[in-house]
């Protein structure tokens, strides 16, 4: 996806997640990370997009997938993109009431398959899953990387974003306003990708941004 075609996807999601908020804002939204993409200013929509760019540029690079999951979907964000990138796609998340609003203002392609829980997906199914910003919310961290590691195939990868809860990150947050308290936030990036090692082989893919490192964006291998 060049610049200009990010760009327009990008003032799709940040037009209709802002519609959302305007008719009824909810901390449920706020956990799907309606006031992240839909902020308005410059830099904090520079900081939160800059990820989901990265990520796309990964995933576009591996060529036309058979199956992925976006595994805390939130407000599916990337949904659009990887429905493009995919003949099947798996979107699970707890809470899948903020994506049905939204869906007053995006379409999401007959392809994508919401689900409240990966429970249920095949083991060895899955070419590619996707965890931008979800896993610093997660207790239990080293089982779900086990339960996720068993639905790759053999070669599969996922590709994991999230914060460095570092004393710069507190303060951009702080800064941003109180939907952006990360009190909910179990662990950083580097926890996070300490356990990840355990399940995966883990390549870092880009740390944002040099020189204050804000957020971490790494791939996991199944060997």
């Amino acid at each position: 996806m060049n610049r200009i075609d990010f760009k327009n996807y990008k003032a799709k999601f940040v037009e209709a997640t802002a519609q959302v908020l305007e008719a009824e804002h909810t901390e449920n939204l706020d956990e799907a990370g309606f006031p992240a993409y839909s902020n308005p200013n410059p830099l904090m929509s520079f900081l939160f997009w800059e990820r989901i760019r990265r990520a796309m540029q990964h995933i576009e690079k591996k060529g036309q997938l058979d199956s992925v999951l976006d595994f805390g979907c939130g407000c599916g964000v990337m949904l659009p993109f990887l429905s493009q990138q995919a003949e099947k796609v798996i979107a699970v998340d707890i809470d899948l009431e903020p994506l049905r609003r939204l869906e007053k203002y995006i379409s999401f392609d007959e392809k994508i398959h919401f689900l409240d829980s990966h429970a249920d997906i095949p083991h060895n199914s899955l070419d590619q899953i996707i965890a931008l910003d979800v896993l610093e919310h997660v207790d239990d961290l080293d089982k779900i990387f086990a339960e996720l590691a068993q639905l790759l195939k053999p070669g599969g990868e996922i590709i994991v974003s999230g914060p460095t809860e570092n004393i710069f990150y507190k303060a951009g947050r702080f800064l941003a306003g109180p939907t952006y308290s990360g009190d909910y936030h179990v662990r950083n990036i580097y926890d996070i990708q300490k356990i990840a090692s355990k399940h995966f082989k883990v390549k870092n893919l880009a740390t944002l941004f040099f020189p204050v490192p804000l957020f971490v964006i790494f791939t996991g291998e199944i060997e």
